[in-house]
């Protein structure tokens, strides 16, 4: 047994002389060292042997097997150096050269301008109606019928709305009010909510306006919810967003489903009042419709009208973009030009 000792290391140093990658090393380690390598086939057999053989044939195998262990080492660093001082001179990078740039994107104005008026108003308690209860392709009755919409109204016809060939009455939404009524189905007041999405109407393009806009929607009914309400709570939003220093006012205007209504106007940040393409000469812009909830409103979702009140209202995102940014067109948040967005 101790002749097939010195054999066996005999063999794998002439393994080792001839070997010549990382890969070799761990072959030889595995071939000789392994739970299956022949040492260890050599040591379960010692049992075999008397006391005194066991003695010395273990001490032996003990012995060359740590000398061979060593040399798998020293060979295993050798190579490890020569590979990786190749694969430094193939791979070698001049770290005095410059850097590519790689351009990151950033959130879209409108994107952040929205984040913005929902974090407003969920400070002033509102929450988020959910993305199915504001869908974008609507029923004629969400869209038109149940906020007090007449059969004849204008905003129905073709001209003003986008109908959709999945069946007569369904539309692209023109306006985000639907979600109010679908809000307030199957629900008892008190409700506070804002509803922010895309809109689309069949309008002529130009500084002002586009046939897809976003818009932000809100509803409160509860009891006694009276119009000094409603001025309290868009009076605050206006201060936190644009700051008290901007002139706004509210003046009276018809919509079907609130009643009485009124438009709130900011001072045209482009002209400061004076006129302009952008405010048309009036120095004033339009950012949002709003009023007391119709009580035919209240009725059509089974709220008693004489028991509860409510306000609501309704806000052009890309508007209240361009007044705090002084942006005069509102084509550029669509055309996608970097040198615009970059600006953000």
């Amino acid at each position: 047994m101790k002749e097939q000792l010195e054999n066996i290391y005999k063999n794998a140093t002439e393994d080792l002389e001839k070997s010549s990658s990382i890969s070799d090393i761990d072959e030889i380690r595995a071939k000789y060292l392994s739970r299956k390598g022949e040492f260890n086939e050599i040591k379960k057999n010692l049992k075999n042997l008397s006391d005194e053989d066991k003695r010395v044939i273990g001490s032996l195998a003990n012995e060359i097997t740590q000398k061979l262990e060593d040399a798998l080492k020293e060979k295993h660093a050798e190579f490890y150096r020569k590979e990786l001082n190749a694969k430094l001179l193939t791979e070698r990078i001049d770290i005095t050269l410059p850097g590519k740039y790689t351009p990151m994107g950033k959130v879209h104005p409108l994107t952040s301008t929205t984040n913005e008026i929902v974090a407003i108003f969920q400070s002033l308690g509102f929450s988020v109606v959910p993305e199915e209860k504001s869908p974008e392709v609507e029923t004629e009755y969400y869209n038109f019928d149940a906020l007090n919409v007449p059969k004849d109204h204008p905003a129905r016809d073709v001209q003003d709305t986008f109908y959709t060939e999945i069946a007569k009455n369904v539309v692209l939404r023109s306006q985000t009010s639907g979600a109010q009524i679908h809000a307030m189905e199957g629900k008892n007041p008190p409700i506070r909510v804002i509803s922010p999405g895309r809109v689309y109407r069949n309008e002529n393009i130009n500084a002002r306006k586009n046939n897809l806009f976003h818009q932000i929607e809100g509803l409160y009914v509860d009891k006694d919810i009276t119009f000094g309400d409603l001025k309290g709570v868009l009076n605050e939003f206006i201060r936190i967003y644009f700051g008290s220093s901007r002139p706004t006012r509210f003046r009276s205007s018809f919509f079907p489903f609130t009643e009485p209504s009124a438009e709130v106007d900011v001072q045209c940040i482009m002209c400061e009042g004076k006129g302009c393409r952008t405010c048309s000469g009036t120095g004033w812009l339009e950012v949002l419709g709003c009023g007391m909830v119709d009580p035919n409103v209240l009725e059509v979702v089974g709220i008693d009208p004489d028991v509860y009140t409510g306000f609501a209202f309704g806000m052009g995102v890309e508007r209240l973009a361009m007044l705090k940014y002084a942006i005069d067109d509102i084509r550029l948040f669509f055309n996608n030009d970097e040198r615009f967005l970059k600006q953000f």
